[in-house]
């Protein structure tokens, strides 16, 4: 439908892009949408908040946050095998993965300033306290990341964009200012990821970061989708109509991504004799590609 260049979604990713990511949890990625699809993104993402916005699900402002969009549109189930943005998931992740989480984010114009507030986290909720251990400098694991498809200008600062902290996702713990009622100075090393429409960033859930105040005259437009193994719960309700033609469309590798499996074990990689099950369609078509590599624990 769009000319990506004869991308497939399966030419592996970098080392320099891999050690980037590894040192800094994040990485921003240029021009991953053409422009005729993110307009047709855009346009997809207007129609959902014109709809959603009807319904009374908007804040006051207008702000909306969809958690579980993707079966919204044909061209958002597409985005879960980006020929850009896919072989960062699984070259990253591994092939035992799904989307578990993802948000569709529509952020208009402050009506007003905000009152002070602390935006600063990691995602994961109870992925931050369960699995740590006691020693504090042995990071957390990183069990998912997140793709963010921008859509709008957020080329200057203000724009209410992402704000991370590079290498923050090594880091169990953020200094958290006493008094919240007034406003804090970001944490040192703070950046705000200004990024073109047809832009795209890529980060670690362990990276710590926040939501920025949306200053200017433009409306923030972003698509979000996370990746996490398939043996960790979803965090979003997706229920697909099995029936629907949104679902007869996607492709084996896709349905794996929206949480297909054929038992419990294959959650986990296996069939119930306890070897790998080579019919898991990503790990399928990673080995058919000769992309599986013993070296990389995620890729065996």
């Amino acid at each position: 439908m769009f000319d990506y260049g004869g991308r497939t979604g399966y030419e592996p990713i970098s080392e320099v892009d891999r050690k980037e990511f590894h040192e800094q949890g994040f990485m921003l990625l240029r021009n991953v949408l053409t422009e005729d699809h993110r307009a047709a993104l855009e346009e997809a993402v207007d129609r959902v908040y014109a709809e959603e916005k009807a319904a009374g699900n908007t804040t006051k402002d207008g702000t909306l946050h969809l958690l579980g969009f993707l079966d919204r549109d044909e061209l958002f189930g597409e985005l879960l095998t980006h020929p850009v943005a896919f072989p960062y998931m699984w070259g990253l992740a591994g092939w035992n993965i799904y989307t578990h989480h993802n948000h569709l984010d529509v952020t208009p114009p402050a009506l007003e300033p905000e009152k002070p507030y602390w935006g600063w986290h990691q995602d994961g909720y109870r992925q931050n306290s369960d699995p740590e251990t006691m020693d504090p400098n042995l990071p957390r694991p990183m069990f998912s990341l997140k793709v963010a498809y921008v859509l709008s200008d957020l080329s200057e600062n203000g724009r209410g964009a992402t704000k991370v902290i590079p290498g923050s996702h090594l880091l169990n713990s953020l200094p958290r200012p006493a008094d919240l009622t007034v406003q804090n100075p970001d944490p040192e090393g703070t950046v705000e990821i200004t990024a073109n429409p047809g832009d795209a960033f890529i980060f670690d859930r362990r990276q710590w970061h926040s939501r920025s105040t949306n200053l200017s005259t433009i409306t923030r437009k972003m698509l979000f989708v996370g990746y996490t193994y398939r043996w960790i719960r979803p965090l979003d309700e997706l229920h697909p109509d099995l029936a629907s033609q949104w679902w007869q469309n996607r492709t084996p590798v896709q349905r794996q991504l929206l949480g297909e499996g054929t038992h419990t074990a294959n959650y986990w990689g296996i069939n119930w004799d306890g070897y790998i099950d080579d019919e898991i369609p990503l790990r399928k078509e990673l080995k058919t590609r000769g992309l599986l590599d013993r070296n990389v624990p995620w890729l065996r």
